[in-house]
C-alpha cells in the first residue's frame, strides 16, 4: 500500500451476525419463543425480526400468533428469551468469517472501536466474554438508548462515546434494521453478508480479507 490513507475516526461494530455468528443461536431462541406463543417461526417471520430490539422482535411474534393486546406480556417473554439466549451463548459463540482479523486490524491501525448492538446489556455482557471487552472504548446496547435500531440513537450514542461526529465514523452491519440506523445517524455504513441489505450502504460478502485500504475507501 502506497500513499496516505484517510481512516475513519472510529469504527462502530454491530455484534450479532456481523462479528459473531450468533444469529443461529438466536434462531433457536426465537423458534422456541414462537412455539411458546402458539405459532411457527417461518423463514419469512424470522427475517423480519433480524437486527430488531427484543421488544420489537417479540411484538412481531405476537402479531404472527394473533395474540390479543390484553394477553401480551412483553416483560415475561423478554425475560424468558434473555435467559434462553444466555444459556445458548454460554455454550460458546462462533465468530463470523474474518471478524477477529478485522478487529485486530483496527487495533493495529489505532482506530477506536465501539460495539453498537440492539441486544440488551444482560446478554451482551455474555457475548463480550467471546469478543473481548478490552477491544472497545465503549459499548452501546439496545436497552440503553431512547430508541433502538432502526432509529439512529444507538449509533449517535456510539459516536458520542467514541468522541467523534458520526460522519467521521464507519459502521459495520449485517441487517436492514442496523443499516438503516447507521445511515440515519450519518455514519458511512458497510453491510456484510450474502446480499446488500441497505440502500446507501457499501456492501461486501465477508469481513475476511478486510484491509486498511478497504477501510480508507469505505470512508467516502
Amino acid at each position: 500500500m502506497t500513499g496516505p490513507i484517510d481512516l475513519p475516526d472510529a469504527v462502530l461494530w454491530d455484534m450479532d451476525g456481523t462479528l459473531l455468528d450468533s444469529e443461529k443461536l438466536w434462531d433457536i431462541g426465537m423458534e422456541e419463543l414462537a412455539v411458546r406463543l402458539g405459532t411457527d417461526m417461518t423463514p419469512e417471520l424470522r427475517l423480519t425480526t433480524l437486527g430488531n430490539a427484543t421488544r420489537d422482535a417479540i411484538t412481531k411474534v405476537y402479531d404472527a400468533a394473533g395474540t390479543p393486546a390484553a394477553a401480551r406480556d412483553h416483560a415475561r417473554e423478554a425475560a424468558w428469551l434473555s435467559a434462553r439466549v444466555i444459556e445458548l451463548f454460554d455454550d460458546g459463540i462462533p465468530w463470523m468469517d474474518g471478524a477477529r482479523e478485522a478487529l485486530a486490524l483496527c487495533e493495529r491501525l489505532g482506530i477506536p472501536m465501539v460495539l453498537v448492538t440492539n441486544t440488551v446489556r444482560e446478554i451482551t455482557e455474555h457475548a463480550l466474554g467471546t469478543l473481548g471487552p478490552e477491544r472497545f472504548v465503549a459499548t452501546v446496547c439496545g436497552d440503553e438508548v431512547i430508541a433502538p435500531k432502526p432509529a439512529p440513537h444507538p449509533y449517535l450514542r456510539g459516536a458520542e462515546l467514541a468522541g467523534f461526529p458520526p460522519q467521521r465514523c464507519l459502521a459495520f452491519e449485517d441487517s436492514p434494521t442496523g443499516a438503516a440506523a447507521g445511515l440515519a445517524a450519518g455514519c458511512r455504513v458497510v453491510t456484510v453478508g450474502p446480499a446488500p441489505v441497505g440502500a446507501g450502504a457499501v456492501h461486501r460478502t465477508t469481513l475476511a480479507g478486510l484491509s486498511a485500504a478497504d477501510i480508507s475507501r469505505y470512508r467516502f
